[in-house]
C-alpha cells in the first residue's frame, strides 16, 4: 500500500519491474481487496450464513482478516499486546461474530486495520526485525509473505463459500 488512505489500489500486473517491497504489498493489497469484496452484494444472512462444520463465515473470514493485520502488523511489530488491543487471545475466536456485527461495521473495521498496518510498515525495510509475536524475532519479509499466504488461502474460501450463496438464490 503506497499511500495509507489509498486502500486496495495496488496492481500486481503494474510492478513487474518494481522492488520487490512494491510487488508484495501489491500482491498482498490484491488480496486483502478480494477478501473485502467479497461480501458485495450480500444480506446480512447471507454473510453470516454457516455452509460448513467451522465457524467460517464470508463475515468471520473479513472480521478474521481483520484480527490478522492486527496480530501480525500491530502486535508483532510494535509489540502492542492482542489483550490491549482488544483482540481475542485464540485465533480460532477470530472467526466469532457479535450480534453487533454488521456487513458495514466489518468491512469498516478490515479497512482500518489495513490503514494501521501500512502506516506501521511505512518506515520499515523488508529485512528489518520484529520481536512483539510469540513466535519471536521475524523479518518484516517474512510477516508480508505469511499474511499473503493466509489472505490466498482465505481468498479461496471466500470464493467457494460466495459461489455457493449465490447459487442458492437461483434454487
Amino acid at each position: 500500500m503506497g499511500n495509507p488512505t489509498e486502500l486496495f489500489t495496488l496492481d500486481p500486473h503494474a510492478t513487474l519491474d518494481a522492488d520487490e517491497r512494491t510487488q508484495l504489498l501489491a500482491f498482498l493489497d490484491t488480496h486483502r481487496r478480494l477478501l473485502n469484496q467479497c461480501l458485495d452484494g450480500l444480506t446480512e444472512e447471507e454473510a453470516r450464513r454457516r455452509l460448513v462444520p467451522s465457524r467460517t463465515t464470508l463475515l468471520g473470514l473479513v472480521k478474521h482478516a481483520t484480527y490478522v493485520e492486527r496480530v501480525w502488523f500491530t502486535e508483532a511489530v510494535t509489540g502492542t499486546p492482542r489483550q490491549q488491543l482488544g483482540l481475542p487471545p485464540k485465533v480460532e475466536d477470530s472467526f466469532v461474530l457479535a450480534e453487533t456485527d454488521t456487513i458495514v461495521s466489518i468491512r469498516d473495521a478490515h479497512r482500518e486495520a489495513c490503514r494501521d498496518s501500512a502506516r506501521v510498515l511505512a518506515g520499515l525495510a523488508l529485512d528489518d526485525v520484529a520481536t512483539g509475536h510469540r513466535f519471536g524475532a521475524m523479518t518484516v519479509r517474512w510477516i508480508l509473505l505469511h499474511l499473503l499466504r493466509e489472505l490466498a488461502q482465505h481468498c479461496g474460501h471466500a470464493d467457494i463459500l460466495r459461489e455457493q450463496i449465490v447459487a442458492a438464490r437461483q434454487s
